[in-house]
């Protein structure tokens, strides 16, 4: 099944660490949540907290450790098409994630939601539809979809990118059916 993954995080910092997570399946299952930072997690920007309103001692009150929220995340995700919107920030912080729980930094990979959206509009017009056409639904859907402010939480994020995603299957099915 297809999952998009959203993280917020400490800052846009190297040391920089994961702060919230979110994920949700293309059937709408969802599931967020705060993580409590590990104790050598120090990296912290005001600048960040600022953008997500998320305070460090809301983290320590209502986070969940990283083991319980990693080990999840491995054992509901396994399997499945992993995707986000930037997967090089959301990828660095689940590999954060993943290792201060002690898994491998890649037992869970991300990919791109443009593919996810790519193959969504492939999947309804046939692999042999010209790639301008799929090109034009995507940007249209993003374009049309792009929220004048980003709430910039997890849940939220990753429910956008399932939102287009099947707007994109729409749009495709409106065409198809126009030949």
């Amino acid at each position: 099944m297809i999952v998009f993954l959203d993280f917020e995080a400490s800052s846009l910092a190297k040391n920089s660490f994961p702060i919230e997570v979110a994920w949700v399946f293309e059937n709408g299952d969802a599931r967020t949540s705060l993580i409590r930072p590990a104790a050598a997690w120090d990296d912290w920007a005001a600048e960040a907290e600022a953008v997500h309103g998320i305070s460090r001692s809301q983290l320590e009150t209502e986070g969940v450790s990283v083991d319980i929220i990693a080990a999840e995340m491995v054992e509901s995700l396994s399997g499945h098409r992993l995707y986000a919107s930037a997967p090089s920030w959301d990828g660095k912080w689940l590999s954060v994630l993943l290792r201060a729980a002690g898994f491998p930094r890649h037992a869970l990979r991300l990919n791109v939601s443009d593919d996810a959206f790519a193959d969504a509009a492939r999947a309804v017009l046939g692999r042999d539809v010209a790639e301008t056409v799929v090109a034009e639904i995507v940007s249209a859907v993003t374009a049309r979809t792009q929220p004048a402010t980003r709430p910039h939480r997890a849940l939220p994020d990753a429910m956008l990118e399932l939102e287009r995603w099947r707007l994109i299957r729409q749009e495709a099915t409106a065409l198809a059916s126009k030949s």
